[in-house]
């Protein structure tokens, strides 16, 4: 049997995430994993009536985990590439995030386009793995990239000037802001591309994979989805959880 003969046997959905791509996934102060995805994976265990398990990945692990069985489905600030689909199946988009930049210098938070970054001695700070490592190998061959195995540790990069940028997706780019108030942080006012964010799932499991496109359809048109972009995406009370 596939995928979903395995979750309802064993009672159990395992999601794999991040667990540190606030605002999708986090681990707050007090109350263990919170974000966006959280509340959409606990929403998704309930509809098919079994108990969620979240399993915990560095970012660049996450689809081979998934590949090789040890979680049913990745929501993890994904975005549907080519690539990726080319390995995994996706459903969604549950979300469209962008790329976008962080950085203290006035002159790079005026650019419009990716072409601005494609400068050589400009260090540019991306998660390994992601979208926007390739983003800046593509689109910014000249400038220098680092990657970091997580968010932390990229933004630490720039707060401590060893990056003239952080490559990331929208949400993170402001939040990152909001929380650092005093570093004289900019981001675009547009991002520079459109990305959408799905659900991965193993290739070949068509029944899991129907019955997740309409597990989000009915979320959408009941506007729970909607409830928990806005709650996640607009508002920032939920900040004051973070470790």
């Amino acid at each position: 049997g596939g995928g979903l003969d395995r979750i309802l046997e064993a009672g159990t959905l395992r999601v794999g995430m991040s667990g540190s791509q606030p605002p999708l996934n986090f681990e707050s102060k007090s109350s263990g994993k919170r974000g966006l995805e959280v509340d959409l994976a606990k929403s998704i265990a309930g509809l098919m009536g079994v108990k969620l398990e979240i399993v915990t990945q560095p970012f660049g692990k996450l689809l081979s985990t998934l590949e090789g069985g040890d979680v049913d489905l990745v929501m993890s600030g994904m975005t549907i590439t080519a690539e990726r689909s080319a390995k995994v199946a996706f459903v969604g988009p549950y979300f469209l995030s962008g790329k976008s930049i962080l950085t203290s210098s006035s002159q790079l938070a005026q650019i419009e386009g990716a072409d601005s970054l494609d400068e050589a001695g400009l260090k540019l700070v991306a998660l390994g793995g992601s979208t926007s490592e390739a983003f800046v190998r593509t689109r910014a061959p000249k400038a220098e990239l680092v990657t970091t195995s997580n968010y932390d540790e990229a933004v630490a990069l720039l707060l401590d000037g060893k990056a003239g940028a952080l490559v990331a997706d929208r949400e993170i780019v402001a939040l990152t802001a909001f929380l650092n108030p005093k570093a004289g942080l900019a981001t675009l006012r547009q991002p520079l591309t459109i990305e959408p964010i799905g659900i991965a799932i193993r290739a070949g499991d068509p029944l899991l994979e129907t019955y997740l496109r309409n597990a989000l359809n009915s979320l959408e048109v009941s506007g729970v989805l909607n409830g928990l972009r806005s709650r996640w995406l607009e508002r920032s009370d939920w900040v004051q959880e973070l470790p």
